[in-house]
C-alpha cells in the first residue's frame, strides 16, 4: 500500500489513481479500491455504498461528489479540495497536531476512510478500527469520557482518545494495534450477536458449491448491475434490476433489498448454503466483506465464508421459501438445522409442542427442552427482538402497517417474551393462548377490590368512544350501590391499575397492548400522562392527577406496545408531543412466512404479485399482509382454504380500497372481474390457483441464477 501510494505522491495524486469506479478497475490500484477491498487484513472498512469515499465514479460514469459544500464545483476543482485536505491531514498527524484535524470538513463525510488512511500512514498513533459506533462502544466500555463517544466527536479523534484510554491499562503495555484489535472484537464484540441468518444458494442447484467450499466463499449471480457498492438506496438498485430484467419487475425491490443486505454482511453473520427447497449443504460464518470479482465468468457478488459441512442434512418437507437464492432463516428453522447438525440424512422437525430433548452439539437446547425455558435473545424472532431494542430505549412502541401483517401477533410474541415464556412464541395455537390467557389473568389472591387489579399483560382497544376515563381515572356509575337514582364512583382506568401492580412487583415487566391506537383521540385518552411516559421521568417524576388529586408516578417496569393500521382512513392524527414519546415501528408484509403452495402457486408469490398492484394504485398503506393466507398459523395447503380466503376476505378488503369502482377492481385484480357486471368472478376452487398465477405471476420470476423466467405451478 505505502509503496503504491507514498505520502510524498499525495500532493499530485490524479482523480482515477484515488477513486473508486469502474474506471479504477483496469489497474484494481485506486486508492480507495485498495482501502475498501484489499486491505482488509488492516482492519475493515466494508460495507455501505461508495459514498463514504467523499469523490467517486458512479456505474453511470458520473463523478460524484458527496460534500455539500463542494457539490457546484467541477469535478476536478473538488477533488483538488479533498486532497488538499488529506494532504493537510497526514502533515498535522505527522507533526502531532491532532486538532488540526477536526478544521477539515471535506474529510468529515469520509470518517471511516480517513481514520483507516492515517493508521496506515501513521499505525502507531491510530488503532485500526474504523467503525465509529465501535470505537465509542470500547470508550465507553473502558470508561471512557462521555465526550469522547459523544456524537459530535469525528471517529479519528475518538480513536485517538480511544488509544490513549488504553494505554492506561498496565496489562496492555507493548501490544501492538492489531493485538489490542483483536483482543477487542473477541471479547467484547460491539455488533448484534442476534443477527439475521440468511439462506444462499451457491448457484443453480448449487453448481458453484465446490468452488464455494473450497475458496472460502459465497457467490450470487445479476453481475450486470455491477459493483453492488455503487448502490446508495434500495431504490437505486431496483432500478438497475427493472432496467436488466424487466419481466421480473414485481420481485426486484424486494430482491433489491436482499442484495443490499447481502453487501452489507459483517464478520460473524451465518450463512446457510443449499441446494433446492430441502438440503442444507452447510452453515458458514462471515470472514470477509462483501466484493465484486470481475475476473470471474459469472456469479461475481461475492462474500468471505468460514463453511461448517457438519451441518449437512435434507428435510423431510420442501422449504418453498427458499426457491430464491437469498431468503431469511427463521429462529425456528436454525434451531432445527442446529438440532440436525452431525445427523446426515433426514433431519427430526421440531415438534412445535415439545422440541428437542437435551441441547444439540453447539450446546444450543431446543426449544422447550426446558419446561418455561427462557431462550437466548439470537433465538428470538427478529420482530421480537427489534421490539424489545425499542421498549428499552423508549418505553412505549407503536407497530404500523397494513392489515393482516401480524402486529397483533407481534406484539403478543413480545409479551411471552417478557414474561420468559419465548419458548412458546411458535408453538400451537392451543398452547399460545393458554399462556397468553395465563398472563392476561388478573391474580385472585391480592387486597385490592378485584377492579383496581391488574394482569402482567393488559389488552385494550382504542375506539373514538374510549376516553381519559377509561384509561387513567374518572367517575363511573357505581352498580353495587344501593338506592335509588344514579351513583358515581371515582375508579381506577386500565393504566393506573397496571401502575399500581407494577409498582408492587418491580421485578417483573407489565405490559399494556393497545389494539387501534390510531383509533382514540389520543391527546384526550392520555392527558397529562404523555409527560410521565418519558423513560428518563420514569419513577421519579410525579405529577396530580386532576380528578382525584392523586399522586401518580410511571414505575419503570411498564411497557406499552400499540398497533396501527395504515391502511385505515378514519383515524385521528397523532400530534407531534404524543409521536415524540413512541418508538415507531413499520410491520410489513412477511413473505417468508408464506412458505408453502397450492397446486404449484407458491403463496408468497401470490402475495408480491397482488401488492405490487396494490402499491402501484394506492401506496404502500394499502397492501395485504400475510395472515390473509394462513390458517392456524400455517400457510394454506388446500385449494378450498384458497378459494375462501380469496373471495371472502381478500377481495372484500381490495373492494374497499377501490371504493366501489369496476375499472380500479378490474386494474388490481386483472381477468378475475367480469367486465360486464365489474364483480370478481365465481370459479371452481381447482382452478382458482391457475387463474391467480395467469393474473399475479405471469410476468415471471426470478431464478438463482439471475434469470427471468414463466412461473411453474401444476396444471391438472
Amino acid at each position: 500500500m505505502l509503496s503504491f501510494f507514498p505520502l510524498s505522491g499525495w500532493g499530485d495524486l490524479e482523480l482515477e489513481r484515488y477513486a473508486l469506479g469502474p474506471d479504477s478497475r483496469r489497474n484494481g490500484l485506486s486508492f480507495c479500491r485498495l482501502m475498501e477491498y484489499g486491505t482488509d487484513h488492516f482492519g475493515s472498512i466494508r460495507g455501505g455504498s461508495a459514498a463514504k469515499h467523499i469523490v467517486y465514479q458512479h456505474r453511470s460514469g458520473e463523478w460524484r461528489v458527496v460534500p455539500s459544500a463542494l457539490r457546484g464545483l467541477e469535478v476536478e476543482a473538488a477533488w483538488a479540495q479533498v486532497r488538499s485536505e488529506f494532504v493537510t491531514a497526514f502533515a498535522a498527524a505527522g507533526r502531532g497536531t491532532y486538532e488540526r484535524l477536526d478544521d477539515l470538513e471535506s474529510l468529515s463525510y469520509g470518517q471511516a476512510l480517513t481514520t483507516k488512511a492515517l493508521a496506515v500512514y501513521f499505525p502507531g498513533e491510530f488503532l485500526p478500527i474504523f467503525s465509529a459506533a465501535h470505537v465509542r462502544h470500547f470508550t465507553a466500555l473502558l470508561g471512557g469520557k462521555p465526550r469522547a463517544y459523544s456524537s459530535g466527536v469525528r471517529t479519528w479523534r475518538a480513536n485517538r482518545e480511544l488509544l490513549e484510554l488504553l494505554h492506561e491499562y498496565e496489562e496492555l503495555k507493548g501490544w501492538s494495534p492489531h493485538e489490542v484489535m483483536d483482543f477487542l472484537y473477541t471479547f467484547h464484540d460491539p455488533r448484534p450477536q442476534d443477527r439475521v441468518v440468511w439462506k444462499i444458494a451457491p448457484g443453480e442447484r448449487a453448481s458453484l458449491w465446490d468452488d464455494c467450499l473450497q475458496n472460502r466463499r459465497i457467490r450470487i449471480g445479476w453481475d450486470e448491475v455491477g459493483s453492488l457498492g455503487q448502490y446508495e438506496s434500495d431504490q437505486e438498485l431496483r432500478a438497475a434490476l427493472d432496467q436488466h430484467w424487466p419481466h421480473s419487475t414485481g420481485g426486484n425491490l424486494r430482491l433489491a433489498r436482499q442484495m443490499l443486505a447481502f453487501r452489507d454482511m459483517e464478520r460473524g453473520d451465518l450463512i446457510v448454503a443449499n441446494r433446492g427447497k430441502s438440503e442444507v449443504l452447510a452453515v458458514g460464518t462471515v470472514v470477509g466483506g462483501y466484493a465484486y470479482e470481475s475476473g470471474v465468468r459469472a456469479y461475481r457478488h461475492t462474500v468471505g465464508v468460514e463453511w461448517d459441512t457438519s451441518y449437512a442434512q435434507s428435510f423431510d418437507t420442501p422449504r418453498h421459501a427458499w426457491q430464491q437464492t437469498l431468503a431469511k432463516v427463521p429462529a425456528t428453522l436454525m434451531r432445527e438445522i442446529r438440532h440436525g447438525r452431525g445427523r446426515r440424512g433426514t433431519a427430526e422437525a421440531l415438534d412445535p409442542a415439545g422440541g428437542a430433548e437435551g441441547a444439540d452439539e453447539t450446546g444450543a437446547l431446543g426449544r422447550s427442552a426446558v419446561e418455561g425455558a427462557v431462550l437466548p435473545d439470537d433465538e428470538l424472532p427478529d420482530g421480537v427482538r427489534t421490539v424489545r431494542e425499542l421498549l428499552e430505549h423508549k418505553g412505549q412502541v407503536v407497530l404500523q402497517g397494513p392489515p393482516g401483517t401480524g402486529k397483533t401477533r407481534l406484539a403478543l410474541d413480545v409479551a411471552l417474551s417478557l414474561a420468559g415464556r419465548a419458548d412458546l412464541i411458535e408453538a400451537t395455537p392451543a398452547e399460545r393462548a393458554a399462556a397468553l390467557a395465563e398472563l392476561s389473568a388478573v391474580p385472585e389472591h391480592a387486597s385490592e377490590p378485584l377492579e383496581e387489579r391488574a394482569a402482567r399483560l393488559t389488552m385494550v382497544t382504542f375506539h373514538p368512544s374510549y376516553g381519559y376515563e377509561d384509561f387513567v381515572e374518572g367517575f363511573r356509575p357505581d352498580t353495587a350501590a344501593e338506592g335509588a337514582g344514579l351513583h358515581l364512583k371515582m375508579k381506577k382506568g386500565v393504566f393506573l391499575r397496571v401502575c399500581a401492580a407494577a409498582e408492587k412487583s418491580s421485578n417483573e415487566t407489565f405490559l399494556i397492548v393497545v389494539d387501534e391506537i390510531n383509533r382514540g383521540d389520543l391527546p384526550r385518552i392520555l392527558g397529562e400522562l404523555i409527560t410521565l411516559l418519558e423513560l428518563d421521568k420514569r419513577g421519579s417524576v410525579s405529577i396530580t392527577l386532576p380528578t382525584s388529586g392523586r399522586q401518580l408516578t410511571v414505575p419503570p417496569n411498564v411497557r406499552i406496545i400499540g398497533t396501527m393500521n395504515s391502511a385505515d382512513r378514519s383515524v385521528h392524527h397523532i400530534d407531534s408531543a404524543i409521536r415524540r414519546r413512541f418508538a415507531f415501528l413499520d410491520v410489513p408484509p412477511d413473505l417468508d412466512a408464506l412458505d408453502g403452495e397450492v397446486e404449484g402457486l407458491g403463496l408468497a408469490t401470490l402475495l408480491e404479485g397482488l401488492n405490487e398492484r396494490l402499491d402501484a394504485h394506492f401506496g404502500p398503506d394499502h397492501l395485504l399482509g400475510q395472515a390473509y393466507l394462513l390458517a392456524d398459523d400455517r400457510p394454506l395447503a388446500t385449494v378450498e382454504q384458497l378459494s375462501h380466503a380469496f373471495h371472502h376476505e381478500i377481495v372484500p378488503l381490495v373492494t374497499d380500497y377501490c371504493l366501489g369502482r369496476p375499472e380500479m377492481l378490474r386494474a388490481v385484480l386483472g381477468e378475475l372481474v367480469d367486465d360486464k357486471t365489474g364483480r370478481v368472478v365465481q370459479t371452481n376452487p381447482q382452478d382458482l390457483p391457475g387463474m391467480l398465477a395467469k393474473v399475479f405471476v405471469s410476468a415471471g420470476i426470478t431464478e438463482e441464477d439471475g434469470t427471468s423466467v414463466e412461473p411453474e405451478w401444476n396444471e391438472e
